[in-house]
């Protein structure tokens, strides 16, 4: 297997760090390996211890490196956050060909104009997403190379996220011995693997539901227009269960994902289970029932709160209704409460690759997606410019390329690169 075929991403998330490998072969891409270690370090989806971080990662990593048998040297890491932002800009180039054909070098001169905006200093932008181009007043075109004309314009969205977020995870990817290919937002990423084309332009609702945090992607026009994140997720449902129930936190997990279910009607009053009483070293019996009356009404809870901020954000009613993904949507349940507190219509997305067939996987297979994606529309740009430390407000973004152990050996990774660049305001 050669190494210029491969790609990996990670997912840092609240409950689970996810390294997931993918292979490019003839053009067809797929899933070749999985890593997960539990997370230790995160609460809440956001970084307050780096060592147990850094450890995380390299367990994630490691275990990895053992299924496929190859070094992982350079990671795609999804970033997400209460932190993230979205601005509109438009960037306008003239075609610099003589024979006024547009090509990639166009495409990056554009996007470029369009990063040159106005960012409070504590903000950087993460990533530039064209939204469509224009080519002389021509509309509506999603891939202007190979196109004549004089004057490219593009509208794009501009990712940006706080500095300090940004910082502290690509300080732990690099402490735990890795170097950061590029940064992907992952909403983004998993709004593209799962929501189809007709949901993307109609507009729907990405709902990503993790162990600390719930993450809310609203897609309109075959754009992300809006996102925001909620501190809730399914860690407040464990412990809800270990209060309920009495018992230890640990123990609290277990049980849940062995017997938890959210929709009452479903929960079976035959099946039961025992657990540990705190400050008691006799087990008391439970059933199925019991456990779903404590599990609904949180998931109820966490439901309403999202119609709420998806309102506050301004949309009411969109066409797509709301997709949903993340590990906790996995329960049993989850969907008939979803369907009934938001009364509109609901799936739960799955990615459709063998090993990774589970919400859980939703985010770390979208970060490959994005990347493949990337690949695909612009597979050159990074031979085209050159110039990517020029530009002192943000990092390389959107140039995804393969990992190959060579070039991780000779690029110095994505932090020292932002550390030099900022070393020269100094």
């Amino acid at each position: 297997m050669s190494n210029n075929d491969i790609i990996v991403s990670l997912d840092i998330g609240t409950s689970k760090i996810r390294a997931i490998i993918g292979e490019m072969n003839n053009g067809t891409f797929n899933i070749i390996g999985v890593g997960s270690a539990d997370s230790e370090g995160i609460r809440k989806g956001v970084i307050v211890d780096i060592d147990q971080t850094v450890q995380s990662i390299r367990n994630a990593v490691d275990h990895a490196e053992r299924m496929v048998g190859i070094q992982i040297s350079e990671v795609y890491v999804g970033i997400s956050g209460n932190h993230i932002g979205l601005m509109s800009s438009h960037g306008v180039v003239a075609v610099s060909n003589e024979d006024r054909e547009i090509g990639e070098e166009d495409m990056e001169r554009v996007l470029k104009a369009a990063e040159v905006i106005a960012v409070p200093p504590e903000r950087e932008i993460i990533d530039v997403v064209a939204k469509q181009y224009v080519v002389d007043g021509l509309e509506g075109i999603q891939d202007p190379r190979g196109m004549i004309g004089v004057r490219l314009e593009v509208e794009a969205t501009i990712i940006t996220g706080a500095k300090t977020a940004i910082h502290n995870l690509l300080r732990c990817v690099e402490k735990a011995g890795l170097k950061v290919s590029d940064l992907v937002l992952m909403s983004l990423g998993a709004g593209q693997l799962a929501l189809s084309k007709d949901e993307k332009t109609m507009g729907s609702v990405l709902v990503d539901i993790g162990a600390g945090a719930t993450t809310i992607a609203i897609f309109e026009e075959d754009s992300l227009v809006a996102t925001s994140t909620l501190p809730i997720g399914g860690e407040f449902v464990t412990n809800d269960i270990a209060y309920g129930l009495r018992t230890l936190t640990d123990q609290a997990e277990k049980v849940k994902l062995k017997y938890g279910c959210a929709w009452l009607d479903d929960a079976a009053a035959d099946v039961m289970f025992k657990v540990t009483r705190i400050g008691s070293n006799v087990d008391k019996e439970f059933s199925q029932e019991d456990l779903a009356a404590i599990i609904e009404p949180r998931v109820q809870e966490i439901f309403q709160m999202i119609s709420q901020e998806v309102k506050r954000l301004g949309y009411n009613e969109l066409p797509g209704g709301y997709i949903l993904t993340g590990g906790t949507v996995s329960m049993p349940g989850v969907l008939q409460v979803a369907q009934h507190e938001l009364a509109a219509s609901v799936r739960v997305a799955v990615p459709d690759y063998i090993g990774v067939r589970d919400p859980g996987f939703t985010s770390g297979v979208g970060i490959l997606h994005s990347v493949i994606r990337s690949l695909r529309i612009r597979p050159s740009i990074n031979n085209s410019g050159g110039n990517n430390n020029n530009n002192n407000n943000k990092k390389p973004t959107n140039r995804p390329k393969p990992n190959t152990a060579q070039e991780s050996e000779q690029k110095p990774g994505l932090f020292e690169r932002l550390k030099n660049m900022f070393s020269e305001f100094i």
